[in-house]
């Protein structure tokens, strides 16, 4: 769809879009009135004021009923009649031309009969009811949600509310949207009539909502004109600078573009592959980006080449030719067939140089694809019809399939149920609108998959955050971690299109989402969702992931619901001043701590008598390989094979002394637990531990680094067949991600 529209706020006229139906005449809206005026034509017959609308329609959709558009025009016609425009129209020339719009986009009958009442409720006597006992449930949902709320009910609000209904309208049925873009489009071609500085309201509401919007429903043809319209207005010395180039270019005695879609036809009908080579030209905003980018515009600057094929396999044959016999320019390829973008459009992107350097950007793509890409959504005409044999007929205004009261929309896109979902959560009018328009900025979508194969969607930039919120709602408040593409991850790790994302949640009702997460928190529900729970816990700074454990206090005791049996001291590192806690006991690193020889644990095969030691390095215990080494004293300290300690002190030539495991059974180990930090996790883990039968000699919880937590128990077990148990145990423990037994580097003993 195109317009040369100009508007009258501003000089010159509108680039004309290359979706354009050159072959008809463009609607001439003040003959329009004067047909309007002179009211319907006889039953049966259409009138002749829609004669425009129903060639459109034909075009697209040659055997659809027409009768409810003559239905529709009679009565919009017969409501509207006496209303006038402000340019001085009668104002049954803004439905038909918003129909129109549609139509040449390709919207059934249905839409367009909605199209055709869309402002008989709000600005006439006729009701919702009327509409849906004549027309049918269907039109009477798009017309409903078009209408504007009235400002003398929600004053100041009207705006962000009538949005916020018309958005949810649109999550059950998005030709509620098409509408609407239809109806600004038309809005801002007749804009000039208006105050200037409604204007620029206007047309700041629809830079940042509208235009956006258009583009995520994939109607290129209404975002571009949009865009221009828009820029016309706001940046009106940047836009008659722009024109004035285009202009220039199209005075030019040759044409780049021209030169080279003669050669690739050459070239493709050598290759015998059917195909249309169009110039498309760029409209003013395109235009302005690449000057802005480029610098000093060349003839190829101000179009691409567009080459239309039928089959999906043609797009890629084409490629293969161009790329074969004319000289590519690799960087510039990009195959939005094989993965299209969020909003359907499918294409094959890539440039074609030549020995001058002029560079012509190609797109490939199927005569259905392009329809897709000029009309998005419009084009997939009615989504929630049943099949055309339970139907009765194309286009008709019936209720639609729907369960539960909502219509099955197979075609709802990823950010449109993002949208709805956070919208729920800001019932203040300025949030909502605020947040809108920031998510709406954001013009790039990314897909991570789930481990049970589902996706999710998310805009560019999203973090773990935001992807526990998209997935789990406000039960995200429970995640304590992540692993992406099989990795941990903090909560903070910006997301990649294509990784795959494994969500770690905790099993604690009471779990928080930490206030660090709003600085990663990329997306409306995320932010909306922790600042509400923040806001009705006042005073909170978050679980874990601020304080490491909560569990943890000021002199390192430990409280909660774990330590009804307190088993050991816990001492924090960061609490450790020159050897001693802040209430003077003594506390050493588990490392440097001697174990206590257990009765019997262990027999030195050639000194009998010997006093055995332990080592605090590695704590080995029964069924370890073990070995040993004298120390001063007579002592011998026992230390695993595989630690450390044993490489160093055999490279200092100490000697090794036989050592190995007797019959007791109870050893002492020192394990280290990694975990994500979040509330009672202390009090957990020691609960594990004494469910187990373990003693906790000594541990040490380290600051949390990056969200995570890092536990360090000095543990005495009464069986050593036991320790494969009890460090599973401690895994189960939710947060917990390793256990591991110690692996300290201490110096030689």
């Amino acid at each position: 769809m195109s317009a040369e529209a100009t508007n009258p706020a501003t000089p010159g006229p509108v680039v004309p879009a290359a979706s354009r139906r050159r072959s008809r005449p463009r609607i001439d809206l003040r003959r329009l009135g004067r047909a309007a005026l002179l009211g319907p034509t006889s039953r049966g017959r259409l009138p002749d004021a829609i004669g425009h609308v129903v060639d459109a329609h034909r075009a697209h959709h040659p055997d659809a009923d027409l009768e409810p558009l003559r239905r529709a025009y009679v009565l919009a016609e017969s409501s509207h009649r006496g209303q006038m425009r402000k340019s001085g129209e009668p104002y049954i020339t803004h439905p038909l031309a918003v129909t129109l719009i549609l139509a040449e986009l390709g919207a059934e009958t249905t839409t367009l009969t909605a199209s055709l009442l869309h402002d008989t409720v709000e600005d006439t006597d006729v009701t919702l009811a009327q509409v849906g006992e004549e027309f049918g449930e269907e039109v009477r949902y798009l017309v409903d949600g078009v209408t504007k709320l009235e400002k003398v009910d929600y004053g100041a609000a009207a705006e962000p509310e009538t949005f916020r209904k018309m958005l949810v309208a649109t999550g059950n049925d998005v030709r509620v949207m098409s509408i609407k873009l239809a109806d600004r489009l038309h809005n801002m071609r007749t804009l000039g009539v208006m105050r200037p500085e409604k204007q620029e309201r206007i047309a700041k509401v629809t830079r940042d909502v509208l235009i956006p919007l258009a583009e995520r429903l994939g109607v290129q043809a209404l975002k571009t004109e949009l865009e221009d319209l828009v820029f016309a207005i706001l940046h009106p010395e940047e836009y008659e600078h722009t024109r004035q180039l285009i202009v220039d270019n199209a005075s030019r005695a040759d044409d780049p573009l021209a030169e080279f879609a003669d050669a690739m036809r050459a070239v493709l009908r050598d290759a015998d592959i059917p195909a249309d080579v169009l110039i498309r030209p760029r409209h003013f905003v395109s235009v302005h980006r690449v000057s802005r980018k480029r610098g000093r515009l060349r003839g190829c600057d101000f179009g691409r080449l567009l080459v239309l094929v039928n089959e999906d396999a043609d797009c890629y044959a084409v490629l293969g030719e161009l790329h074969t016999c004319m000289t590519p320019v690799v960087s510039e390829f990009k195959d939005f067939i094989a993965v299209p973008k969020f909003n359907l459009y499918q294409s094959l992107h890539t440039a074609v140089a030549r020995e001058d350097g002029q560079v012509a950007e190609v797109l490939i793509r199927t005569h259905q694809m392009h329809k897709v890409a000029e009309a998005g959504v419009v084009a997939l005409g009615n989504p929630y019809a049943p099949p055309a044999e339970e139907q009765g007929g194309e286009g008709g205004a019936g209720d639609g399939a729907r369960v539960e009261g909502e219509r099955v929309d197979p075609t709802r896109p990823g950010w449109l149920s993002r949208l709805l979902d956070w919208q729920e959560a800001a019932p203040d009018p300025d949030t909502f609108w605020s947040t809108l328009r920031e998510d709406l900025a954001q013009d790039r979508e990314i897909t991570v998959f789930r481990p049970d194969g589902g996706t999710l969607g998310l805009p560019e930039g999203a973090t773990c955050v935001d992807a526990a919120y998209a997935q789990y709602g406000e039960d995200a408040h429970a995640c304590i971690g992540a692993r992406v593409n099989g990795r941990l991850a903090t909560l903070s790790t910006v997301l990649r299109d294509g990784d795959t994302v494994q969500l770690l949640m905790g099993q604690d009702p009471a779990s928080e989402p930490s206030r660090e997460w709003l600085e990663h928190a990329h997306t409306p529900a995320a932010r909306i969702a922790i600042q509400r729970w923040l806001a009705t816990h006042p005073g909170t700074d978050g679980p874990a992931a601020d304080s490491g454990d909560e569990a943890v206090g000021a002199g390192g005791e430990m409280r909660g619901a774990g330590a009804a049996r307190e088993v050991g001291r816990i001492a924090p590192a960061d609490e450790v001043e020159g050897g001693e806690t802040r209430e003077g006991v003594a506390a050493r690193p588990a490392a440097e701590e001697p174990a206590p020889r257990p009765d019997a644990a262990i027999t030195v095969a050639d000194r009998p008598g010997a006093t055995v030691r332990l080592a605090g390095c590695c704590t080995p215990v029964p069924s370890d390989e073990v070995t040993g080494f004298a120390v001063r004293g007579g002592v011998v300290t026992v230390h695993r094979v595989e630690c450390a300690a044993v490489a160093r002190m055999t490279d200092a030539g100490r000697a090794r002394v036989d050592v190995g495991w007797g019959d007791t059974t109870g050893c002492r180990v020192t394990l280290v637990a990694e975990s994500f930090g979040r509330p009672h996790l202390l009090a957990d883990l020691t609960e594990a531990i004494a469910l187990e039968g373990a003693e906790i000699v000594s541990a040490t919880v380290e600051p949390p680094s990056q969200q995570r937590v890092r536990h360090t128990y000095t543990l005495q077990l009464p069986d050593a067949a036991h320790l494969p148990t009890l460090m599973r145990a401690m895994r189960n423990v939710p947060g917990v991600y390793d256990v591991s037994r110690a692996q300290h580097h201490a110096p030689a003993s």
